[in-house]
């Protein structure tokens, strides 16, 4: 089997392209034919071991896979050979990867895929989407009908954002570049702000007169202190990123007005909130609300480079998704 793999942590250039045994699916297992991967930051994270967790050498990089049921074993009821399947939570915890010819997928963190989406179009809104999900659904607890400000709406995960509060009723404020403004109001914003405006606390209480219900920063800019000035009596912010930023954090505001401030990585998921998320994952896809600006085809053998190029920032705005 041809894979993309590591031997130890580090750069993107210690990926290695070649053979490895076949993995062989456990009683409660799937294996799986990969259609495609993909590549998300978090997959940087793992693989030079900024994100600390249990990797098995030689490691098989990549989280995301959409791909056809090869073989499932006794305790994978439900799926059969040939089924069209995906997962979004391979690649960490002692899980080997996706970016092979077959990856072994527990039973409770596969799920089909419906029949009219594509698969090159499902594998690059996966990991984005369910975030997207958990952060405004479970950690943000957004109800119909409230105000929902997105900072970095143009970004994969800031994008699922926008489409998912906007389909539940919530009316959506993003902050984007001015050129992301179009893009960001056709994902479903009612009104885009300039991130880079020196007003734009001003502009963002004009836009929320009566608060903000959920403020999810995918920017990690983290600028707590006047943000939680703006935000409801019991609003909520969810941090998404930001890993290094020390903010100042105003606590007065805060317990006086029930507000919370709330971190979240998908990587902690439970199977439980996975699956929910991917109902919903599944539903959007369907009905055409999720998809790519632009992908970037590359082969099994590029990962390193898909791994350069997302730390570089080239592919910003593109997902590449890598076909074996």
């Amino acid at each position: 089997m041809r894979a993309a793999y590591i031997e130890h942590t580090g750069s993107a250039a210690d990926i290695r392209y070649g053979g490895l045994p076949a993995p062989r699916p456990g009683p409660t297992d799937v294996l799986v034919d990969v259609i495609a991967t993909t590549v998300n930051h978090v997959d940087t994270f793992v693989r030079s071991g900024a994100f600390p967790t249990p990797l098995p050498f030689p490691f098989v990089v990549g989280r995301d896979l959409v791909g056809r049921v090869a073989e499932a074993g006794p305790g994978a009821a439900g799926f059969r050979s040939g089924d069209l399947v995906w997962c979004n939570s391979l690649g960490y915890d002692g899980r080997q990867g996706a970016a092979a010819e077959q990856a072994v997928v527990p039973v409770d963190r596969l799920y089909r895929l419906p029949a009219e989406v594509e698969p090159e179009t499902a594998v690059t809104v996966l990991h984005p989407a369910a975030t997207a999900y958990l952060a405004l659904f479970v950690h943000g607890r957004l109800r119909l009908g409230e105000t929902v400000v997105v900072a970095g709406g143009a970004g994969n995960v800031g994008a699922a954002l926008v489409a998912f509060a906007a389909a539940a009723g919530a009316r959506v404020v993003a902050t984007a570049s001015a050129g992301d403004a179009e893009f960001c109001r056709r994902t479903g914003a009612a009104e885009v702000l300039d991130h880079r405006d020196p007003d734009l606390i001003d502009r963002l209480r004009s836009a929320c007169p009566d608060g903000i219900a959920v403020y999810l920063d995918t920017a990690g800019r983290n600028e707590l202190e006047p943000v939680i000035d703006l935000l409801a009596r019991r609003g909520r912010i969810v941090l998404l990123a930001g890993a290094g930023a020390r903010p100042v954090l105003p606590v007065g505001p805060l317990y006086v007005n029930d507000r919370t401030v709330t971190g979240f990585v998908i990587s902690h998921a439970t199977t439980a909130e996975l699956a929910e998320a991917a109902g919903a994952v599944n539903r959007m896809l369907a009905a055409g609300r999720l998809a790519p600006r632009e992908v970037v085809p590359l082969a099994l053998a590029q990962v390193a480079e898909a791994h350069r190029m997302i730390e570089q920032g080239e592919l910003r705005g593109r997902r590449a998704v890598i076909t074996p």
